[in-house]
């Protein structure tokens, strides 16, 4: 039964339940992998060129008759020379340009705002890293028949339906004028004809525009759901971020031993050491030419104030025994700290006296 009950907790533990986090999502975005719509993309290029006939078909009617007036009036007589076609060509060139400029400024601007709002600003050379599991025949094979490519079948479908109805519908609404077009004139159909293209070019890419926003939130909730983690992987990812604690222990354990080493080799540097006499120990260090006051270079508690007390006394450091200011110079002050102001007179008359003992004047 405990058996079972600990597998279970395995099991749960390793369910990608919980959400990315940002460094997940970090470096997700790194690898090219964002919740992205081409059918958006392309739909609101094919809607805004539409829209952009529809704003500019006189401007756009106007150059073109000007165009090709400009043919058949004054470029058939002319004389066919190499500096003449060349003039020609060039004009036409320009003009073309002229015509087409609203068109391709509409389109290019419409498809950087829709790659912009999806993805927002991103520029990464991952997938065109050649990888050879892309050649795998049977990972290829997989995803032929996987869920993913069920669904986008079933979207292409259903978008050709759409799109089918939206064309049956639209040409069977102006039956009545089609039969009649043998009674108009050719300038009459055309602009009838030009007119039921727009209508429907207008209303597909409106249709293929909605289902494109649809497909952006069904794209959006895909890409969540592959960078969801499991609360193993989370704690995995902080250790990398933060640290195995086992490691980091190690290493502040290593560093208090440094540090400890650096303390000891002060102590031999010391003009006394003051002890409590067996729980502190204090060692207190003053040059007159570099200090304005006696150092702490080294205290310890214990078994460490009995360690500073062995290495005073290999290197002959006088020691002495004060309880009072033993306790409060190792409360008060910390290795490399001066000693407190209010303590000076009664760490002087301790130096004046070892002092006195070296043979020293100060």
């Amino acid at each position: 039964m405990a058996f079972r009950y600990s597998l279970d907790l395995q099991l749960f533990a390793g369910e990608k339940t919980e959400k990315a986090t940002p460094k997940k999502r970090q470096d997700a975005r790194k690898k090219g992998q964002v919740a992205k719509s081409q059918d958006l993309s392309g739909a609101l290029v094919l809607l805004s060129g539409f829209l952009c006939l529809t704003a500019f078909g006189g401007y756009i009617k106007e150059r073109l008759v000007a165009l090709f007036t400009d043919v058949f009036y004054n470029r058939l007589t002319m004389n066919v020379t190499k500096e003449s076609v060349m003039t020609m060509l060039g004009d036409y060139a320009i003009q073309i340009l002229l015509l087409l400029a609203p068109m391709f400024l509409v389109v290019m601007v419409m498809a950087v705002i829709a790659n912009y709002a999806q993805v927002g600003f991103m520029l990464t050379g991952e997938p065109l890293k050649m990888k050879l599991s892309k050649l795998d025949p049977i990972k290829g094979f997989k995803n032929i028949f996987s869920m993913r490519s069920l669904v986008e079948f079933a979207k292409t479908l259903f978008k050709l339906t759409i799109i089918g109805y939206i064309v049956y519908s639209t040409i069977w609404g102006i039956r009545g004028s089609i039969s009649s077009l043998g009674n108009i004139s050719v300038e009459d159909t055309f602009h009838f004809v030009a007119q039921v293209a727009m209508n429907l070019g207008l209303k597909i890419s409106a249709a293929l525009f909605v289902l494109a926003a649809l497909d952006y939130i069904y794209q959006k909730y895909e890409h969540e759901k592959s960078l969801r983690m499991s609360k193993q992987d989370i704690k995995d990812e902080y250790k990398k971020m933060e640290g195995d604690p086992m490691i980091k222990g190690k290493i502040r354990e290593r560093q208090r031993r440094m540090a400890m080493q650096r303390m000891m080799q002060e102590v031999p540097k010391a003009d006394v050491i003051i002890t409590n006499p067996t729980h502190f120990a204090v060692a207190l260090k003053y040059d007159g030419s570099k200090m304005d006051a006696p150092q702490v270079v080294a205290k310890g508690q214990d078994y460490m104030a009995l360690r500073i007390k062995e290495i005073a006394k290999e290197h002959g450091v006088i020691t002495m025994e004060n309880r009072p200011l033993a306790r409060a110079l190792f409360k008060r002050t910390e290795i490399g700290d001066i000693i407190p102001a209010d303590l000076f007179q009664a760490v002087a008359e301790v130096l004046a006296y070892v002092y006195r003992i070296k043979g020293k004047m100060k």
